[in-house]
């Protein structure tokens, strides 16, 4: 059983023993450190906190028991129940609430949960904040409230019709070009809450033809969660089947959107990011644009291209905001897919990214195919070495940048990454999972493919 805390929250494996993974008592001890954090933060005797989470099994027994702890700790709830990410973090500004839950493992299997913790403006707290509640929850000095100040849960709803609208109301968004182009669409929501605000945002653009599969909410996955090439083989055959224009995969809680072309082949998670900021850029005669450094120089093209200005960050969504809050970036994101629009909000999302999309097509009158190859062609490889229990990430980082001296340009800002003139290798802890992370970028897949081995060939050596 594996409990992870970082800046992406509190994230664990469902069962064990007491002391091991998400279990109801860590749970609630949590849920409760995050309600004094807001409770001391606010101000307010009795802050008001939005709960929303995906589909994923182990999600309705989490929701009770995080809902019990804010009651029992003062807190009125809105529950929004079954809702994506980026919804739950609209509804807490349309709440006018204090905080925010998501119940969500985003892309790990379905033995995972976690609870991912917003700020008054739907945006993922900061580490320093991260770690004060973690502290909190530590200490075990927890301050629950008398049975007269119990807060309660306000009301049951979906917030789903008011982020759709939101949406459609961006600048960017042509609703009208979408509805004459006549798409055909297939979506693949892999079982969770993406089966609900897919389609629903596809009807509100008007979408001739929409086709889902795996978009049954039952939290059972139908196949691996992280929207990967690997794992879409059934979405890739159903958009030729249909003949479609294009096929969107989302991951369980809609915040990562992968593309197939019109041909079944992959448009690259990396290129959502590029071909929209290559969208605004234009729309809006320029701009700046951040990604995270694992992402695709691609970005970094496309921007200086428009006459723009680009930035990169460290891993992580919290830190692509703080970003493009420092450079009032147009647009940014993370080349795992997650598109992050100011427009609406400092949040990653695939609703967003799909209206946005559609409208590129719609008004250059482009196939998906033929946009992917108006683009700069680079070429991704990401590996993973498991990290066993006791062994420090950091050691194997430094061992690992000190066989590279001399070869490139090192960068710490994230784990280690090296820059050669015509490559990169980017090695780092991963938030979300025990594991390092090895991504590569090179001119063609083989010499991406080739890097990304040689480099876990190196590191797993230092294991042995």
């Amino acid at each position: 059983m594996t409990l992870i805390k970082s800046i992406s929250g509190i994230r664990g494996t469902i069962g064990g023993s007491i002391s091991d993974g998400l279990n109801p008592v860590s749970t609630a001890q949590f849920a409760a450190a995050y309600a004094q954090f807001i409770r001391q933060q606010s101000g307010k005797a009795r802050p008001l906190i939005v709960v929303g989470r995906d589909a994923r099994l182990s999600g309705f027994m989490v929701k009770q028991i995080v809902l019990g702890a804010l009651v029992g700790m003062g807190c009125d709830v809105i529950d929004i129940d079954l809702a994506t990410t980026p919804t739950t973090e609209v509804a807490v500004v349309g709440k006018g609430a204090d905080g925010g839950l998501i119940l969500t493992a985003s892309h790990n299997p379905k033995h995972w949960n976690a609870l991912k913790l917003l700020n008054a403006r739907g945006e993922f707290l900061s580490d320093v904040e991260g770690k004060a509640i973690l502290r909190i929850a530590e200490s075990q000095d927890l301050q629950f409230v008398q049975v007269g100040e119990l807060g309660r849960v306000v009301e049951q709803q979906s917030y789903l019709a008011e982020h759709v609208a939101a949406v459609l109301e961006l600048p960017g968004v042509d609703v009208e070009a979408i509805r004459r182009a006549g798409f055909r669409v297939v979506f693949d929501s892999v079982n969770s809450v993406g089966g609900i605000a897919v389609p629903a945002l596809l009807e509100a653009l008007g979408v001739q033809q929409i086709t889902g599969i795996n978009d049954e909410p039952t939290g059972d996955f139908a196949h691996d969660p992280e929207p990967l090439p690997d794992h879409l083989i059934e979405l890739t055959e159903e958009v030729r089947r249909q003949g479609a224009h294009v096929g969107f995969a989302v991951d369980p809680d809609v915040d990562r959107l992968a593309i197939v072309d019109e041909q079944g082949g992959f448009f690259g998670e990396e290129y959502t990011l590029v071909s929209i900021a290559d969208y605004l850029l234009e729309l809006k005669g320029g701009g700046n644009t951040v990604s995270n450094l694992s992402s695709t120089r691609a970005v970094r093209d496309i921007t200086l291209r428009h006459g723009g200005s680009y930035e990169a960050s460290a891993v992580g969504e919290v830190n692509v905001v703080t970003k493009m809050k420092e450079t009032g970036a147009l647009i940014g994101g993370e080349g795992n897919g997650g598109v992050i629009y100011p427009e609406l909000h400092y949040g990653r999302d695939a609703l967003v990214g799909i209206a946005l999309f559609l409208s590129l097509l719609a008004r250059r009158g482009i196939s998906v195919s033929e946009l992917r190859k108006s683009y700069p062609s680079y070429f991704m490889s990401k590996q993973r070495v498991e990290l066993p229990a006791g062994v420090e990430a950091q050691e194997l980082l430094e061992r690992f940048a000190a066989d590279q001296a001399g070869e490139g340009e090192i960068s710490r800002i994230d784990g280690i990454k090296i820059d050669y003139p015509d490559q990169w290798v980017n090695v780092r802890r991963s938030n979300t999972e025990p594991i390092i992370r090895i991504y590569t970028e090179a001119p063609t897949q083989a010499a991406a493919d080739a890097l990304a081995d040689s480099s876990k060939v190196l590191i797993s050596s230092y294991l042995a």
